[in-house]
């Protein structure tokens, strides 16, 4: 009875993969999130340019 306890609380314990799969999940969002705040940055740039680039035509 102990023993059988003993090994379902190491199985509990032991559970490294666990934590490194959610640690990983955090830094993959985190490298997305930094790329499309990326993109967004220097699309904005670019149509800002554009859109100056057309108002000077026109006006």
């Amino acid at each position: 009875m102990t023993a059988r306890l003993l090994c379902r609380l190491r199985a509990l314990l032991d559970d490294s993969g666990r934590g490194a799969t959610v640690v990983e999940y955090g830094l993959m969002a985190t490298l997305v999130a930094a790329v499309i705040v990326g993109a967004v940055i220097l699309l904005a740039q670019g149509f800002d340019l554009r859109f100056d680039e057309i108002l000077g035509q026109i006006g």
